[in-house]
Parts: C-alpha cells; sequence; structure tokens
C-alpha cells in the first residue's frame, strides 16, 4: 500500500488560493477583492511564500510552484 498518495505541500491552503489566482494573471488588488482580505494580506503571504522558497520575487516563485508541483496551469 502506497504511503504517498499526497505529498506534504510546501503552501498553506491561503498560499495556494493566491498563487493560482497569480498564476491567472489576477493583481494584487484582484486577488484582495476575491479573497475578502486585504492588499497587503496577500503582499504577506507573497513574501512568505518567496522566503519559504529561497527565490528572489513572485515571476521565480511561480515558476518554482509550477515545477515542483505545486500549481498548476489549468
Amino acid at each position: 500500500m502506497s504511503e504517498r498518495p499526497h505529498h506534504r505541500s510546501l503552501l498553506t491552503g491561503r498560499e495556494r488560493e493566491i498563487f493560482q489566482l497569480l498564476v491567472k494573471d489576477f493583481s494584487t488588488k484582484e486577488i484582495s477583492q476575491q479573497l475578502n482580505i486585504s492588499e497587503k494580506t496577500v503582499r504577506n503571504h507573497i513574501s512568505n511564500t518567496i522566503q519559504k522558497l529561497g527565490v528572489s520575487g513572485r515571476a521565480q516563485a511561480l515558476i518554482e510552484l509550477l515545477r515542483l508541483g505545486e500549481l498548476s496551469l489549468d
């Protein structure tokens, strides 16, 4: 029996929601409206994810999350 049906995600649920919207080209403002949170909170989640990944910006974070299979383009 397989012990790894789902690997443990690097992202929290909220971080995943935010990056899925970033992949779809939503702005910080649009994401904050969609998720009913402040723009500052959106930016904080993005910054936390960038730090976790050890990359230098949101574009690199998106690429790395796609490469790791944490996000998809669908």
